[in-house]
């Protein structure tokens, strides 16, 4: 499941054809725009109760990954060209 974080009349897309627009803030509730076209099926959860939701599978790991202090970087690693980081920090 991608979980995102969005502020009042924010939006996200789905694929090409689907955006969902937060409309409204109230208490505990978040009211949503969906724009999407009109052969997809846009129903809530709880008026589809024999569709099984997402199924939680456990990520399995083959090796147990390093400690932080035990990597081993050479200066060039890890500030260097080949840096993916992003935002302020470049």
């Amino acid at each position: 499941m991608l979980v995102l974080t969005r502020k009042l009349m924010e939006k996200l897309f789905i694929g090409d054809d689907i955006c969902v627009t937060v409309v409204r803030l109230e208490g505990g509730q978040v009211r949503l725009g969906i724009d999407a076209p009109r052969e997809v099926t846009v129903v809530r959860a709880e008026l589809v109760p024999d569709r099984p939701g997402p199924q939680f599978r456990p990520v399995r790991r083959l090796q147990a990954s390093p400690r932080p202090h035990e990597v081993k970087y050479s200066p060039s690693e890890a500030h260097g060209a080949d840096s993916r980081r992003r935002g302020r920090f470049r």
